[in-house]
């Protein structure tokens, strides 16, 4: 009878691996990702964006640590938001959620390609994009014991030439008597908050590991206590690190005006910052560790869309082949392929396409999981109100705060990225329509039932650890 059951999701995750899958998906070099582009959009205040970013994703990693309490499951935002508001809803945020995620991957290789181009001209973009696509995959399908030990090597190479860096640029801001001063890059430009908010909305796409950690919920071995931490850990950890790095970086190096530099050298800016601190030779360096940044973050970002794909398939919202597992590898193949079918797309998108893109989806997500908290702890099902004062603040007031910042960030984004982002709402609604027959059956949720049992396993493996291993 063992060998009938449906295979389940490996639980090999401790929290030290949890911490670096959230940080290896934020990427510490990704700070150089969108370095050209946001400091063109605020003026040279890229340390200031990250810090408003930071602020407003802290709240937000609460509710998010707050949910996966309640639902230790796969589906991230997708799960959350179906068990608070209902399937209709649910369905919705997670696909939003998916125009991030599916991004995501397309991000990473998008900027691998670029960055080898730019060091290598001989070498067309889509050649290293196109061969990172294939590794990456290979090492999903293979297994999330694999996955996370490339992710230790890919975040210690990121952190070690980021470092370097780090070390290099504040030694010249220290010996430049033209370097701005220490508080500059903190302070609003001529045109006030408006390309500050604009910058901290693009930046949402950064901070999007705490979300990747909550997808694993069910490959972690203490879901209930070690995924909120990790969360919490990722966020704090992350953007700590972006705003030291963006601050040193603004120190060394800023042109008389980010509104005239080329393109071409706004996509590659971690390149040609690095060349500006350190030489060709470092420049080698910087694009060695934004190669394995990228394949690591595009690495972590396809097995979280994979498994939010394999949630709701699991629950019939989606196809019934997206909910299936390999039996040998224990992971979602077929969702695995799509995913890595659609991040081919990155062969001809444009950078800044893919990162407001990522950015519109992740905020609209990220205002869902803040008001399902309040649903949850303050409005339960079948319970009456909780309105005691610690409940009111931890699960009323600081998920209000989180979902009011992503709402102002969210509207902060440029229109034609609304555009895109209303287009593929409408295409969800179709598709949701399609699948309940025009909203004449309810649509698909998870079954508490399952729920149940999933917690339950959870609950034995954290009173017996020793099992768990």
């Amino acid at each position: 009878m063992e060998q009938q059951k449906s295979p389940k999701l490996r639980r090999a995750l401790g929290p030290v691996g949890l911490l670096l899958f959230g940080l290896s998906y934020m990427a510490v070099a990704t700070v150089f990702t969108t370095y050209g582009i946001v400091n063109q959009i605020t003026e040279g205040r890229l340390p200031l964006a990250y810090v408003v970013a930071l602020i407003t994703m802290l709240f937000t990693a609460m509710s998010y640590a707050a949910m996966v309490k309640k639902f230790p499951v796969a589906g991230s935002a997708y799960t959350y938001v179906q068990q608070s508001y209902g399937g209709a809803a649910g369905f919705i945020t997670g696909w939003l959620l998916l125009l991030d995620y599916l991004f995501i991957p397309m991000l990473n290789f998008l900027i691998l390609g670029l960055y080898v181009s730019s060091q290598f001209p001989s070498i067309p973009m889509q050649l290293p994009a196109f061969l990172a696509v294939l590794v990456v995959y290979l090492f999903n399908v293979l297994g999330i014991k694999l996955a996370n030990r490339f992710n230790i090597a890919t975040v210690a190479i990121s952190v070690a030439v980021v470092a370097v860096f780090g070390i290099m640029a504040l030694k010249m801001a220290i010996n430049d008597p033209n370097a701005p001063s220490l508080i500059e890059p903190f302070l609003p430009g001529a045109e006030g908050f408006s390309p500050i908010l604009t910058g901290a909305g693009i930046l949402a796409l950064s901070f999007l590991g705490f979300d990747a950690v909550s997808t694993l919920s069910e490959e972690a071995r203490r879901p209930g206590r070690d995924i909120p931490r990790a969360i919490i850990l990722t966020t704090l950890i992350g953007g700590g690190i972006f705003i030291l790095v963006s601050w040193i970086g603004a120190m060394a190096y800023q042109p008389e005006s980010w509104a005239a530099v080329p393109q071409e050298l706004l996509d590659s800016a971690g390149v040609v910052l690095a060349n500006y601190v350190g030489g060709p030779v470092f420049g080698v360096a910087m694009v060695v560790a934004t190669i394995a940044g990228c394949l690591g973050s595009g690495l972590t970002g396809q097995v979280s869309v994979s498994r939010i794909l394999y949630s709701m398939g699991r629950d019939g919202i989606l196809p019934q082949r997206f909910g299936t597992l390999s039996k040998r590898f224990k992971t979602p193949v077929f969702a695995t392929t799509l995913v890595s079918l659609i991040a081919l797309s990155c062969l001809f998108l444009s950078l800044d396409q893919v990162a407001y893109m990522i950015s519109f989806g992740a905020l609209a997500a990220f205002s869902m999981v803040n008001l399902s908290v309040i649903r949850v702890y303050l409005f339960p099902r079948g319970h009456r109100p909780q309105f005691g004062a610690w409940q009111l603040i931890r699960y009323g007031l600081l998920p209000l705060i989180g979902f009011s910042l992503s709402i102002w960030l969210w509207t902060s984004l440029e229109p034609l990225t609304w555009l895109v982002g209303g287009i593929w709402a409408l295409l969800g609604v179709v598709v949701m329509a399609l699948k309940t027959k025009f909203f004449r059956e309810p649509v698909p949720t998870m079954d508490f039932v399952e729920t149940e049992a999933i917690l339950g396993e959870h609950r034995t493996r954290a009173a017996a650890p020793d099992a768990a291993q």
